[in-house]
């Protein structure tokens, strides 16, 4: 029988509920099981992916092309497990799917409600999961008494009878707040946030308390005592600045093994976890620094770039270094302080992004960064925008008294990914169509290196390469020509090679605009490469001294 671990959260939101249970996957892997995780979000959304960035944050993409949590990221940047559209849902989907099969007559004329039909269609998607697995981790989002999470907490507790009592653990993370001005850790919010748990018939096997201060014997003691909580069960979950510290610091605590012996697993090897110790200690102890300006349109809310920042982090800490990020305000770029701060940086990161707004502002970066031979990684909209950027001010200037070149006919060089024929009429490629009436390119594909380039160094030994993609607008082969011939260099391109994925400056010490989403892909254990490349350019960078 499979196992399944149910993580929630009380007292308040944003407590770390998608790092505890990323953490608790990493520890069990690391003993030697094989486990996947689910998020579950109660919003109505089908999923993030038309939502707001300052609604919601970053909108993760999976391998199949789900517009996915954070949390997502999370959970693929901690294990080795893989991760696809279902490992999170909304109670948006969970909805549309029981309306759809009571439209088609699939109920046989019931009355469809939430208990059992809904949490039925729950439960469903939490066993979707559980196939060729060892345990089930799975992360129900919001906060106990949340109304939008009724629906889960109650399939939740009905699993329990659905797989023996024996096959299920439920974990509340918890604060535990330390009142400076009394100078004393308060466990009253945990003991009401337990007791409403309980209400809804689900008694906690663990507390992950969450707190700034180390819980003493007496404080476990205590809330073991008034929350019916085994003491060994009462885990510390003490702030870390480095979230790569948190399942080392759980583990010291012996949250792994309390799991182990509460779900009665049985041994399959030793705990190991030397090489992410060193890789934290690496990553905590660094030998350098570097400054890295992040020029982007999402700043009000930084977990917009959640991933973006992540993957710098595994780059310098696999180089000993230290990635100090400089925020930057795409709009702001033509202010004097601004520039300032560009001329100090040792290397610029423009990010993707959805809209108009701050577009302007990402071409004159990509032109301060090659004026000046600043380090640049230009990702998604990035990339087009430094492609808009040498159109605009080397090929069009080159060619200004040329009849062989004509801004009218030659525009727009980025265009919305749409189906297009050749001169005979045959479609060459389809795009994928969203429900917005536009079209999205979503998901894992193909890439292309072409040798020779800074894109073939930094992919050395890596083949066939495969990138994931969330993006509208795309740049076609056969408009590069001219770029090319004036100094662009196509480095990379789709599996047709009909689009292009990657682009470079020979004579600059790293230019690269990449069409997909790099840091989608990076982890601790295993940086993404151009991020690697882009943070030693930048680490050689230091010592320029710029105009």
């Amino acid at each position: 029988m499979k196992k399944f671990i149910i993580v929630c959260g009380g007292v308040v939101s944003s407590l770390g509920k998608g790092i505890a249970t990323a953490s608790l996957g990493k520890l069990l892997e690391s003993r030697g099981y094989k486990i996947t995780i689910q998020k579950i979000d109660p919003y109505i959304n089908i999923d993030p992916g038309t939502m707001s960035p300052y609604q919601h944050g970053e909108v993760y993409v999976t391998a199949d092309g789900a517009e996915t949590d954070l949390d997502i990221g999370h959970y693929e940047r901690f294990t080795h497990a893989k991760f696809t559209k279902k490992n999170n849902f909304t109670t948006g989907q969970v909805y549309q799917s029981v309306i759809s099969k009571e439209r088609r007559g699939e109920y046989l004329g019931k009355t469809v409600q939430v208990v059992p039909h809904i949490t039925d269609e729950i439960k469903k998607r939490m066993h979707a999961v559980a196939e060729d697995n060892d345990v089930v981790l799975i992360e129900i989002g919001g906060t106990i008494g949340d109304i939008e999470s009724l629906p889960f907490i109650e399939a939740a507790r009905q699993l329990k009878y659905d797989i023996g009592r024996e096959n299920i653990l439920y974990i509340l993370l918890t604060l535990v707040p330390y009142i400076r001005v009394a100078g004393e850790i308060k466990t009253k919010p945990t003991q009401r946030s337990v007791k409403e748990l309980q209400s809804l018939g689900i008694r906690p096997d663990i507390l992950l308390c969450r707190t700034e201060k180390a819980l003493d014997d007496d404080i476990k003691d205590k809330i073991s005592l008034f929350c019916n909580v085994e003491k060994e069960a009462v885990i510390t979950a003490l702030d870390a600045k480095n979230i790569y510290d948190v399942p080392l610091k759980l583990h010291k605590e012996g949250i792994d093994e309390v799991v182990v012996k509460k779900l009665k697993l049985k041994d399959r090897k030793p705990f190991e976890m030397s090489e992410w110790q060193q890789l934290v200690e690496r990553m905590n102890n660094p030998i350098a620094d570097v400054r890295i300006a992040l020029v982007g349109k999402y700043m009000g809310l930084k977990e917009s770039y959640k991933s973006l920042v992540e993957a710098i982090r595994h780059a310098a800490a696999n180089l000993g270094a230290k990635a100090e990020l400089i925020w930057i305000e795409a709009e702001d770029i033509d202010k004097r302080e601004t520039i300032k701060e560009l001329r100090s940086v040792h290397g610029i990161i423009i990010p993707g992004g959805f809209g108009t707004r701050g577009i302007e502002g990402k071409i004159k970066t990509a032109e301060f960064a090659r004026k000046n031979m600043t380090p640049m990684l230009g990702i998604c909209l990035g990339m087009q925008c430094a492609v808009i950027e040498f159109a605009r001010n080397v090929l069009e200037h080159k060619n200004a008294n040329s009849t062989e070149f004509d801004p009218e006919t030659d525009y727009p060089i980025i265009d919305l990914a749409t189906n297009w024929t050749d001169k005979d009429g045959n479609e060459v490629r389809r795009s994928l169509t969203d429900d917005k009436g536009g079209t999205m390119r979503l998901g894992q594909y193909l890439c292309k290196i072409k040798q020779g380039t800074a894109a073939s160094i930094a992919y050395v030994g890596i083949n066939p390469i495969y990138e994931r993609h969330r993006h509208r607008y795309e740049f076609e082969t056969k408009k590069a020509v001219e770029l090319e011939k004036n100094g662009l260099k196509v480095s990379g391109v789709s599996g047709d090679g009909s689009l292009v994925e990657i682009v470079e400056l020979s004579k600059h010490p790293f230019y690269v605009g990449c069409q997909f989403h790099p840091e989608l892909q990076s982890s601790l254990e295993k940086p993404h490469p151009l991020f690697v490349s882009f943070i030693r350019k930048s680490l050689l960078n230091k010592n320029v001294v710029r105009p």
